[in-house]
């Protein structure tokens, strides 16, 4: 079963986390430094609000599978829908480890998807999702010919271009 996943940067967590545990009639499910996360199962969602990234309002949104074999066949209808693509790999972000992949739709609306095998108390890091807004227009860092392509993977340690 898959879930949806909705994160929202905030200025004020304090003032987010008591909104949004009134709209959803629940406190947080998880409780960190500048992170605030509820597991709801009505609507069934991972809901986020984090005030560390910087970002405001909504940030991106993903699809969380609860097994590791429901997400292969995520992370192949993210390459065939003609998008960026960003295999992260297993990484440790926004205090859980998981294994994931970004892309972005015609828009620019970032999506992961990813399956958690464990929470952490690090938030750790994010992949370089700067990537995805170049949309595979390498004319963004100077380069003469595009090296985020559509459907593509992208090299997750790679600089802006890939090395152009």
């Amino acid at each position: 079963m898959k879930r949806l996943h909705v994160s929202f940067g905030t200025a004020d967590l304090e003032k987010s986390v008591a909104f949004y545990s009134t709209l959803f009639g629940v406190a947080p499910t998880v409780r960190r430094p500048g992170y605030a996360k509820w597991m709801l199962d009505d609507p069934r969602v991972n809901f986020v609000v984090e005030s560390q990234s910087g970002e405001r309002g909504f940030s991106h949104a993903g699809i969380q599978v609860e097994s590791q074999e429901e997400l292969a066949p995520v992370f192949e209808r993210m390459k065939q829908a003609e998008a960026p693509y960003l295999p992260e790999g297993v990484t440790t972000c926004c205090y859980a480890k998981s294994e994931k992949s970004w892309t972005a739709d015609p828009d620019g609306v970032r999506w992961e998807a990813f399956y958690t095998f464990h929470q952490m108390d690090e938030f750790g890091t994010g992949p370089e999702l700067q990537k995805l807004d170049m949309g595979g227009d390498a004319s963004a860092c100077g380069c003469d010919e595009p090296k985020v392509e559509t459907a593509k993977p992208i090299a997750a340690t790679s600089g802006c271009c890939g090395g152009c």
